[in-house]
């Protein structure tokens, strides 16, 4: 009895080493080394349903639609690199939205490089997902980069680059940090694209996290786009805002402007949102927005969007939204309109 309790304990003790020698395992860096990855995450989502519309000349709306279908693989390896490929099927062009590589050992710094999203608004990085109305807001649009007011067609608020970014000064429980900053080299032209001369765009945001959930942002964009002319038109801007989200209450207002440069040589423009989300039921969220965009930063240049989103977020891979939209554009000769969007999100 005594002999078999001795080679149980050894048995145990020796397997017990064995698991340490597993956790302490660091790997051996080289083309052989075959460890340390995670399997690939794939994935997708489609977001579709219908939109009527009274406008103008807009002959009812696009009627049923497809807005989005992407399909997704990311991963990491040696815990340290990050990796991600997203594309977009849905269209006549299907293409690739995002493909990079992150360095992201540290909280305090990480460096990616590829084809992501541009440091510039709380909201441009966002998913459709999380936005809690039917679209980005017309200041994304028109300031960050998914159909920009310069002329650059609708490149998902993206670019080709190189950014760091970090989370500074954690706070009490770690829980949350006080300080989070990103700066990114980019091309200037958008996904998919080469760069177009030799200049690149700088963009860059100070964020801070004074309490958990909310956050205080200033963002700079100083850079250029040449258009298909080969005419090079100057992008500098400024955005500032505050994103709050806590127990599912949403609050998110920015404000941008064009400055310097832009305003010489296609004149002023600013653009500003408010969007606050009130959680009635876990399954039930209605967001209220106001979204105004000044074409030339003058009350008889803009185009203000009043709306009203319910979210019926029946799973976290679920959701239908049913959206009202009173439109105000001062630059149409029917400057008032209505529109009405019912969506469908299915994430897989």
């Amino acid at each position: 009895m005594k002999k078999m309790f001795l080679v149980s304990a050894a048995l145990l003790l020796t397997f017990g080493l064995g698991l340490a020698a597993q956790e302490t395992e660091k790997p051996e860096y080289g083309y052989k080394q075959t460890g340390f990855a995670s399997k690939p995450k794939f994935g997708g989502y489609i977001i579709g349903g219908y939109k009527y519309s009274d406008q103008e000349g807009a002959h009812g709306g696009p009627g049923f639609n497809c807005r989005l279908i992407r399909l997704y693989v990311d991963g990491s390896i040696f815990n340290d690199f990050n990796y991600r490929i997203q594309l977009q099927m849905n269209g006549q062009n299907p293409h690739v939205k995002d493909f990079y590589v992150e360095w992201a050992r540290y909280k305090e710094f990480s460096v990616k490089l590829g084809q992501f999203k541009r440091a510039f608004t709380f909201e441009n990085p966002m998913n459709p997902w999380d936005v809690g109305v039917g679209d980005f807001s017309i200041l994304v649009q028109k300031m960050a980069g998914m159909g920009d007011r310069l002329g650059e067609a609708n490149m998902g608020g993206r670019d080709q680059g190189l950014q760091v970014q970090g989370d500074l000064f954690p706070m009490s429980d770690d829980s949350y940090r006080l300080l989070h900053y990103q700066l990114g080299v980019y091309n200037g032209q958008g996904i998919n694209l080469n760069d177009a001369n030799s200049a690149k765009d700088l963009i860059g945001t100070v964020q801070l996290q004074p309490i958990k959930g909310l956050k205080l942002g200033v963002f700079g964009w100083k850079g250029d786009w040449v258009d298909g002319s080969g005419t090079t038109l100057k992008r500098e801007r400024v955005s500032a805002g505050v994103n709050y989200d806590v127990n599912n209450w949403t609050f998110r207002a920015e404000y941008a402007t064009a400055v310097a440069g832009e305003k010489e040589q296609s004149g002023a423009a600013d653009a500003l949102y408010v969007t606050a989300g009130i959680p009635i039921q876990p399954w039930f969220k209605l967001y209220l927005k106001w979204d105004e965009f000044r074409a030339q930063a003058t009350s008889e240049s803009s185009h203000d969007m009043y709306s009203a989103c319910a979210n019926f977020r029946l799973h976290k891979n679920l959701n239908f939204q049913l959206e009202y939209r009173l439109h105000n554009n001062k630059l149409l000769a029917t400057p008032n309109f209505n529109e009405l969007w019912f969506m469908t999100y299915i994430r897989f």
